[in-house]
């Protein structure tokens, strides 16, 4: 019996359909299940103990290319059952015609009307994306229990970030950047809450090599001891071992929110343009979300995704966010 699940879109997206794997494990123990991503995500999966195969598909450079040699590869493999994640046609055409016995996807695709069975993809009704996701397979594990997402940092990720916090017990973790302006929390706001934050607390900033400046420019303004940037110093699996201890973990709307979901770890999301009952809140047993009050703005959201300006110009769903109203470690 063997599974494939697709989810070639970003960081975030990858971490939330590991829900998928954790069930169907549940369901199939005995199942071999694959894993194909985008070049770039696949260190998210290294080790993971339920995995047989992580595919790499090359989409910046030579998409197409890539893609009929990944299509190759997935019809070699004879799968049982693909089951893809995403809504739209590279991935939809991948799907449909992988030479699976069934293949099942989101009836947005382009491709849905080639899949041997489809599902609804409702977004603002308050359902997670983690249990749209899981709505594919039901059919298959006949029960509607939830799963959540889940990384696996190996001891040696766990080892390096104790030799980084050793002498600091009391930390947390702060990743203040985002691919989409509108979905980040503006620099001044994130100085302004690193002020508030005790004094025996260390600060770790987190975040890709592409955001070292920006935390650096923070850690900066900030003007107290204490505050650490790693940026780029650490893996995806290392960042989720560093934020699995931590007190807090303060985020935007964007993949940390979902790394500390998949580790379980205390997070406090701050949502600006975006709202959560997109389906994208965390999902810790400890959870805060932070966000201007639910009509207090007539352009909130605008729009499903970030935005590289704001539209009116006031950028106000983050501004006006009360650095008070975020909650202490």
């Amino acid at each position: 019996m063997t599974f494939l699940i697709v989810q070639t879109a970003f960081i975030g997206d990858v971490i939330l359909a590991t829900a998928l794997v954790e069930k169907i494990k549940r369901c199939y123990p005995g199942a071999n299940i694959d894993f194909l991503l985008r070049q770039g995500n696949e260190s998210l999966l290294k080790n993971h103990p339920h995995l047989r195969k992580v595919l790499v598909w090359e989409k910046k450079q030579e998409k197409y290319s890539s893609l009929r040699q990944i299509l190759a590869q997935v019809r070699r493999e004879k799968y049982d059952w693909v089951i893809n994640c995403q809504r739209f046609a590279a991935s939809g055409f991948l799907t449909a015609f992988s030479g699976a016995r069934e293949t099942i996807g989101f009836d947005k695709n382009p491709f849905a009307f080639l899949f041997s069975k489809k599902f609804p993809h409702n977004i603002g009704d308050g359902t997670h994306e983690v249990a749209r996701n899981l709505s594919l397979i039901r059919h298959l594990c006949k029960d509607d229990k939830f799963e959540r997402p889940r990384l696996y940092p190996s001891q040696a990720d766990y080892d390096k970030t104790w030799a980084i916090t050793q002498k600091t017990p009391l930390y947390v973790c702060l990743a203040p950047t985002s691919v989409w302006f509108t979905k980040q929390w503006p620099a001044h706001k994130w100085t302004e809450l690193i002020q508030r934050l005790p004094e025996n607390c260390t600060v770790y900033l987190l975040g890709g090599p592409d955001d070292r400046d920006a935390c650096q420019a923070i850690a900066n303004d900030a003007v107290r001891v204490g505050v650490v940037n790693l940026a780029g110093q650490l893996s995806m699996l290392e960042s989720a071992a560093l934020m699995d201890n931590a007190s807090m973990n303060y985020v935007n709307d964007s993949a940390p929110l979902h790394m500390a979901s998949a580790v379980n770890a205390p997070v406090t999301a701050i949502f600006c343009s975006t709202l959560p009952s997109f389906g994208f809140g965390p999902l810790s047993d400890k959870q805060w979300v932070v966000e201007v009050p639910p009509g207090s703005l007539s352009c909130r959201p605008c729009g499903l995704h970030g935005r590289k300006a704001c539209p009116q110009k006031h950028f106000g769903c983050a501004e006006n966010i009360d650095v008070a109203t975020v909650p202490l470690p």
